[in-house]
């Protein structure tokens, strides 16, 4: 026999429940345009660690050991920079020189040994990580730094044109793995960006060049007169004019920040990729020529292809397409490259499979981003392989056309 209770209820728990949570979370730093981060007199860095008023105040530094190679008094700077300055920060460790270059990011090795480090130097989330290098050291050791301790506060100083103009000033990490690019990565906005222009200074030709694709991508769906004058400024680019690359790489580096603050998707929870424009064939292009071609050198034949395929849409005029083309040329970057010709046992082309790994990469969907006129977009959701081919085949006749007559 049951005893009941006098003014109890008993409550039957529902079948099911829902409570939805939902909150937001801020992000704010500071991307910094300076030259001689190091030198005396130069108050940037100090400005940085001033808005962090958390201690104990501990950092370690890694550099790409191309940048160390290029600035042999880099490392003695750092030290020395830090040694006139104990009460603002800590330098746990002598600065850390690690490989650079794409291949680096292939696999695990690298990352680990950076994880590694961190932990034996005992650093906690309160301290800083700070990498000096082009993309590849900045994904890789953004990448660490973002896993240990659930993210340890990341400064980037980004040392390449590519770097400085589009992948050192956003939110993203990333790693080569499983055949695909940055198929392992984090989203982790940086505590800081920190822009040196004079490291652009012993940057070869090929990457002082290669970088511009990406300011040329972002221009040509974003900014008309960035665009046009990229077409003004290329051949004094391209002979060395250190002054209008430093103004190139400034505005693509604003025009990326200004799409990630406003485009509505900073972490990429949806499928369109506008800053991917040309992206889905240099990606497989960089693979398939087994890192040959250089990321800003894929990307432009990229652009190409793309801006083909979108003037046989009716996205662009034929002017506009050769606009593009005329530009990436006077910049001596490739429109074609003998890789294209790879094919399967079929006959069919390589690289057009990377559209079916950029579709797994966003997320099911496919959504390629294509110019829509100069200084606008349109995303598209499927593709004519047979029309990417005609493209593909009549940007082979082109070159072969300028490489028999180049006046």
């Amino acid at each position: 026999m049951k005893t009941r209770v006098a003014g109890s209820k008993t409550k039957t728990p529902p079948a099911s429940m829902l409570y939805r949570q939902r909150f937001r979370v801020s992000y704010s730093y500071p991307v910094h345009f300076t030259s001689g981060l190091f030198n005396r007199g130069n108050t940037v860095l100090d400005t940085v660690f001033r808005a962090f008023p958390e201690t104990p105040r501990r950092v370690l530094v890694y550099v790409d050991d191309g940048l160390a190679s290029a600035w042999p008094t880099l490392i003695p700077d750092i030290q020395a920079w830090f040694r006139a300055r104990p009460e603002a920060m800590e330098l746990v460790r002598d600065p850390e020189i690690v490989p650079g270059g794409e291949r680096t990011k292939n696999g695990w090795n690298v990352v680990q040994a950076i994880m590694s480090t961190i932990g034996a130097a005992h650093l906690c989330r309160h301290s800083y990580v700070m990498a000096l290098g082009g993309g590849s050291v900045l994904d890789m050791v953004g990448f660490a730094a973002s896993l240990v301790h659930r993210g340890i506060r990341m400064i980037r100083v980004p040392s390449t044109v590519l770097a400085q103009c589009d992948a050192g000033v956003g939110v993203k990490t990333g790693m080569d793995e499983h055949g695909m690019k940055n198929f392992a990565g984090t989203f982790a906005p940086p505590a800081a960006v920190l822009v040196d222009f004079e490291f652009l200074k012993t940057l070869s030709a090929k990457y002082r060049v290669g970088g511009v694709s990406e300011a040329i991508k972002v221009a040509m769906i974003k900014d008309a007169v960035f665009f046009k004058d990229l077409c003004r400024s290329a051949r004094r680019i391209a002979a060395g004019d250190n002054r209008l690359l430093a103004d190139a790489v400034r505005r693509s580096a604003i025009l990326h920040l200004e799409h990630i603050r406003t485009g509505g998707d900073p972490f990429e929870f949806g499928a369109a990729r506008p800053l991917d424009f040309g992206h889905w064939a240099a990606h497989h292009l960089e693979i398939l020529s087994h890192y040959r071609l250089g990321h800003g050198q894929a990307v432009s034949i990229g652009l190409a292809l793309d801006t083909c395929y979108a003037h046989r849409e009716g996205l662009v005029s034929r002017a506009e397409r050769d606009a593009l083309l005329r530009l990436l040329e006077s910049l001596g970057l490739p429109t074609w490259d003998p890789v294209l010709e790879l094919a399967d046992g079929t006959g069919y082309p390589v690289v057009l499979k990377g559209i079916e790994v950029f579709r797994e990469h966003l997320g099911g969907q496919l959504s390629i981003t294509l110019p829509d006129g100069i200084g606008r977009k349109r995303e598209v959701h499927t593709v004519d392989m047979a029309v990417m081919r005609e493209c593909m085949d009549w940007l082979k006749r082109r070159v072969a056309v300028i490489e028999r007559d180049p006046t």
